[in-house]
């Protein structure tokens, strides 16, 4: 069979999924979810692959999955423990979405992972690129799973000059996975597509000259693999000034709080902090104010140790670090609490909070 897409020559698609699939199972890296097919294991690592790294993802994969082995583990699971096995992966609606999902799993399909693009595509937080990975990886189904590395890699096979951060090109790569994908083993092929754009077909200097499926690479025919793919900038983030205190009552534990349900960061714990929107004179003193006005805390604040910077997609936030204490009467109260050093293991903090700890703890060791 043999494909023309438009502004490319022609691809013989027999051979282009023999030579990028017969590589994929001799060049594969050892993942711990591809170890067996278990749909809810491509499932989780398929969600924490979104936004990381592989190799940032196998640690935490394995204690998720020993923590929770099956679905029922999952959706029975407090959810704080569910976000404190989730601490330091980010993005934490996609372990809420998760969770909320598979107890729909549990009631609507027996704690099996629905096998159809219609069912899986309405579990929450089960987009289009996820749906098609457990579909193909776990089932074989032949269906798309089209994320950037995807994009890249066909961008450059086939000489696509959409820009791949519209949407709108999305339908554009699903349908060129669609008109590629070999029906024998969608998912060796969906996997091969993935593991070419992570270890050969890079966003920068892309590995040609190891390339499976150079011989089929409209993008190296032409030159033009370094210009591919058509990618606009996103749009400037913005940055937030903050300050936060780690405070200390008279017996020595330190004061958390615990995130609104909805937001950013949801329901994650923090140290309390506050939005510095100006440059401040006498600043130890006018934030003790703020944390009086806004936190209703009365702090006496000792020194900066540090700041922090930690960047979201959208926003980036300048943390400056306070040590100090808790006036001694404060009390345990909604969404405070007063823990001992010990126990702060016991709570999921966001990773700009943990470095925070990090750098309080390395402060009294100074």
């Amino acid at each position: 069979m043999i494909i023309e897409h438009e502004n490319s020559d022609k691809i013989n698609i027999n051979a282009f999924q023999s030579d990028l699939i017969s590589w994929f199972k001799r060049e594969q890296r050892d993942l711990p979810w591809r170890k067996d097919q278990d749909p809810y294991k491509v499932w989780v690592s398929e969600i924490m692959l979104q936004q990381t790294r592989v190799d940032t993802v196998i640690p935490f994969f394995n204690r998720f999955i020993d923590w929770f082995p099956t679905i029922d583990a999952l959706a029975d699971a407090d959810e704080d423990k569910v976000l404190k096995a989730w601490e330091g992966l980010g993005y934490y609606s996609r372990v809420r979405n998760l969770q909320s999902a598979v107890k729909e799993v549990r009631e609507k399909y027996n704690g099996e992972v629905p096998n159809t693009p219609k069912e899986i595509a309405e579990l929450k937080g089960v987009g289009p690129y996820t749906a098609g990975a457990i579909l193909s990886i776990a089932y074989g189904v032949p269906e798309p799973a089209v994320d950037g590395n995807v994009m890249r890699v066909l961008s450059r096979i086939l000489s696509i000059w959409d820009d791949i951060a519209k949407p709108s090109s999305r339908k554009i790569f699903e349908q060129a996975v669609r008109d590629l994908i070999s029906h024998d083993d969608p998912s060796a092929f969906n996997q091969a597509l993935m593991e070419l754009g992570a270890l050969i077909c890079t966003p920068t200097s892309p590995s040609c000259l190891l390339c499976p499926v150079r011989e089929h690479c409209q993008a190296f025919f032409e030159g033009v693999q370094e210009e591919l793919p058509v990618k606009t900038k996103k749009t400037k983030t913005r940055k937030v000034q903050l300050a936060a205190a780690v405070l200390l009552n008279s017996d020595g534990k330190i004061l958390i709080h615990k995130r609104p349900a909805s937001g950013l960061l949801a329901n994650l714990w923090e140290f309390p902090n506050v939005e510095l929107h100006h440059s401040l004179q006498n600043e130890r003193e006018q934030v003790s104010n703020l944390f009086s006005q806004e936190l209703k805390l009365n702090t006496e604040l000792d020194k900066i140790i540090g700041q922090i910077d930690h960047v979201f997609s959208h926003l980036v936030w300048n943390i400056k670090v306070y040590t100090g204490k808790i006036s001694a009467d404060f009390q345990d109260r909604m969404d405070w609490r007063l823990v001992s050093f010990d126990e702060m293991e016991e709570f999921a903090f966001p990773v700009s909070y943990q470095k925070i700890y990090q750098m309080f703890r390395n402060s009294l060791e100074e």
